[in-house]
């Protein structure tokens, strides 16, 4: 497996991806950009990019916040992901440079993206569709926020759009659900949820364990979810 740096700016921000690939990948590659929960671009995404990469696909983690910050503590990771759910303008054109940063890869299919992402990052996927950006076929969210941008009117969304959920996350509620199916509908939208019952957010991640807070980690869901992205990452680059 390759590891590479590929660093990227969005105006004055500098950004720093972690690109991985096998080296045997045949060229030009699909791209898989994954997006980061609210802690930031950690081990967790940089993982899942070498997961992705062990598929046959180029793993893009992407660096949202930009300068690499990462945080742990819940008080700091608000303070890295509320500047841009306040202004979601902002994050759409951060998106948009993030994925214009994909296609530049030395070896990428600039034309056949995926983007995916975790919690925070579930809602940057979603964003990517709204905001049609060139080369994005397909969308993930797991355990994703669906809170919409609310920054001018929807234009039909074009890739595909993929929505994996925990039924009991306490912070995508049922008729959050049910207002997102509505939202990609109206939008023309080819889209699927797939919710999984007694299953809280973050269900994915291993160290999540606070019931309390809502976030637990869920194997059998976690198993799910990602069996049913590779099938949707053969679809999407078919």
């Amino acid at each position: 497996m390759q590891r590479e740096i590929y660093k990227y700016t969005h105006d004055a921000t500098p950004c720093e991806g972690l690109v991985v690939r096998q080296a045997s990948a045949t060229q030009p590659t699909p791209v898989v950009v994954v997006c980061p929960a609210w802690g930031g671009r950690d081990d967790f995404v940089d993982a899942q990019a070498e997961r992705i990469a062990s598929l046959g696909y180029l793993g893009f983690a992407a660096d949202i916040y930009g300068n690499h910050a990462t945080a742990t503590e819940r008080e700091k990771c608000a303070a890295l992901m509320t500047p841009l759910m306040q202004d979601r303008a902002l994050l759409r054109e951060r998106l948009r440079a993030t994925v214009a940063a994909a296609q530049r890869i030395p070896g990428a299919n600039g034309k056949r993206i995926v983007v995916i992402g975790f919690c925070f990052g579930g809602l940057c996927a979603l964003d990517a569709a709204r905001a049609g950006l060139p080369g994005v076929v397909g969308v993930a969210s797991f355990h994703g926020l669906f809170t919409p941008p609310n920054i001018g009117a929807q234009q039909p969304i074009s890739a595909k759009v993929l929505a994996l959920h925990g039924y009991d996350d306490p912070m995508v509620t049922p008729d959050a659900v049910r207002a997102l199916c509505m939202e990609l509908t109206a939008a023309r939208a080819s889209w699927e949820v797939n919710a999984y019952g007694n299953t809280m957010h973050a269900f994915t991640n291993p160290q999540a364990n606070d019931a309390t807070a809502g976030t637990v980690f869920d194997a059998t869901a976690n198993a799910r979810s990602f069996a049913r992205l590779e099938s949707f990452l053969r679809e999407c680059f078919a």
